[in-house]
């Protein structure tokens, strides 16, 4: 029996990365998944590679018209949605603040940060159908210390806002059976972090207990937990998958 038996996700930023590994693992696992991403070419892709039990959609999600297309068309061909990773996500220019740009800033903000207020908006009204939901809201080691090894305002300022936003929204679906929880990757192996550590922040790598990388795989393992029944008893909580780097 899989572990996602009879769940319906919704995967943002599936095109690569980490929402590609989080969707093979949950179709694996036995969940139907919708992969969402402005990278069409990347989740039509996956969505072949794991078959009739994906579906992909291009999608923008700092739009909420495009949020209620996702959920009806989820609905459509898998029924209500039980699980939501609010994947998606950049870095943003590595700049110090007095140095970044207004617009910039106003982007980071509105992909890591305003996209997962809109993808529970428009998730919980099916989850509450269903009564039942788990909601993953991918954050950073970013969103709990600002020494990230890098300068970057808006990218921490994201972060930190998708932690608090997690604690908040458990809070207020806690009773329906909608649990809430951020994961808070430290130094992935995925083009985001490769880019990152070029551009500066390479000597947070000596930071890491582990003295390696993470690969994608293994934050999955700890998304799918989350939005497994076997978490059925956390809600509103931060989990850190970081080697260490936040305890040194």
């Amino acid at each position: 029996m899989g572990r996602l038996d009879g769940k319906v996700a919704i995967i943002t930023g599936a095109g690569r990365g980490m929402g590609a590994s989080h969707a093979r693992r949950f179709v694996a696992e036995g969940a139907k998944v919708v992969l969402t991403d402005v990278n069409a070419d990347g989740i039509k892709t996956l969505a072949r590679e794991l078959g009739e039990n994906a579906l992909a959609i291009e999608h923008d999600v700092t739009r909420a018209d495009g949020w209620a297309r996702v959920v009806e068309k989820a609905e459509s061909a898998f029924g209500n949605v039980t699980v939501l990773v609010n994947n998606a996500g950049i870095l943003g220019p590595i700049a110090k603040t007095v140095d970044l740009a207004e617009d910039e800033y106003y982007r980071v903000c509105a992909i890591n940060q305003h996209s997962q207020f809109l993808g529970m908006k428009a998730v919980i009204p099916s989850m509450q159908k269903a009564r039942i939901g788990s909601i993953v809201n991918i954050s950073s080691l970013a969103g709990l210390r600002a020494n990230y090894g890098f300068p970057s305002l808006a990218y921490v300022a994201s972060k930190f806002a998708s932690r608090g936003m997690t604690k908040a929204t458990a809070q207020e679906y806690g009773p329906e059976n909608i649990r809430v929880n951020s994961v808070h990757p430290g130094f992935i192996n995925t083009p985001m972090m490769v880019e990152a550590t070029d551009e500066g922040g390479g000597e947070a790598l000596s930071h890491i207990f582990l003295q390696r990388l993470a690969e994608p795989d293994e934050v999955s393992s700890l998304v799918l937990f989350l939005a497994s029944d076997e978490s059925s008893y956390i809600t509103g909580a931060e989990h850190k998958i970081d080697a260490g780097m936040s305890a040194g």
